[in-house]
């Protein structure tokens, strides 16, 4: 396993160490274009401020990496992105790159999805490593356990939750589906990470339409999680606004090929619905990772469960 040690924008930290009812974050870089590789989903994100405090102030989950207009940004995680309002977190990137608004307009911005985020107390923050060099400006990988014992006691605090359970001789689970790597924990996406996971798995695109207007597009459970569905790749598919409707309310149902199947009831009760019936029988849009693509589990309780 890795860990990463990233440096921590110090009112980013206050902000989102502010308010412990927010268990995900969206560690956000001012550009979309460089993808985050260092650590796979289920790795523990360690928090580092700056200098002259240089402490391992907390950390979370990785969950992924994915590069989203600032508007999805703010739709997905709100005050997660450690700031007030889409306003400030336009300011703050002008802050940084030294763009204008106007420039800066609704781009991407580089998203390091993060769950389980928990804040160490100040009594009990570690200092950084040694090894860490003061001029490193993003941050730092380190193989775990065994590199360093600071960041070793870091990340067993964050994947434990500030329990005092060891890991060290835990066996890890395989993630299956939920986007690779192995974890000790019971593997999970947060709503947020959901939602932008599932749109960068159907290439922004619907899965039934085709449809690419990306404010009409929305990440649909399969198996609810009211109903006891998880927020899993595998257990989501990207939907056009109506047509997730469509699909909640059973006129609209996948087959465990993959297949479009549509109530005759669509018909019957609106008088319409072509659109689909010309489609029915025919297989939707997939993920291109075969890891990523619904479960014929989730597909069947749709099925039998929903489907009118």
């Amino acid at each position: 396993m890795k860990a990463y040690v990233g440096v921590t924008d110090r009112d980013w930290y206050h902000f989102l160490a502010a308010r412990p009812e927010l268990h995900e974050a969206n560690f956000w870089r001012p550009y979309g274009k460089r993808v985050f590789k260092a650590l796979k989903p289920g790795e523990p994100f360690i928090f580092k401020t700056k200098a002259p405090d240089n402490q391992l102030v907390g950390g979370g989950i990785y969950e992924g990496f994915v590069a989203l207009p600032i508007s999805r940004a703010w739709e997905f995680f709100g005050e997660g992105n450690g700031v007030r309002g889409v306003d400030h977190l336009l300011a703050r990137i002008h802050s940084i790159t030294g763009e204008s608004l106007e420039s800066i307009g609704d781009r991407e911005i580089g998203c390091v999805l993060l769950r389980d985020v928990h804040f160490f107390p100040p009594s009990s923050q570690f200092p950084a490593p040694s090894s860490f060099a003061p001029n490193t400006v993003q941050g730092k990988t380190y193989q775990c356990p065994g590199e360093d014992a600071l960041v070793d006691a870091a990340a067993r605090r964050i994947l434990t939750q500030g329990s005092t359970t060891d890991f060290s001789d835990a066996v890890p689970v395989d993630l299956g589906p939920t986007r690779g790597a192995q974890r000790l924990m019971t593997p999970r996406l947060g709503q947020g990470a959901f939602q932008a996971i599932v749109q960068e798995a159907y290439d922004r695109r619907c899965a039934i339409t085709g449809h690419t207007i990306l404010p009409t597009l929305q990440a649909a459970h399969i198996h609810p999680v009211a109903e006891g569905g998880q927020h899993r790749v595998d257990n989501g598919l990207l939907l056009r606004s109506d047509v997730h409707t469509m699909f909640d309310r059973g006129y609209l149902a996948v087959d465990d090929h993959y297949r479009l199947l549509v109530s005759p009831r669509l018909r019957s009760e609106f008088g319409n619905g072509e659109e689909f019936y010309s489609r029915e029988g025919g297989v939707i849009s997939l993920p291109a990772t075969p890891r990523e693509r619904p479960s014929p589990e989730f597909l069947t309780w749709h099925l039998e469960n929903v489907f009118r």
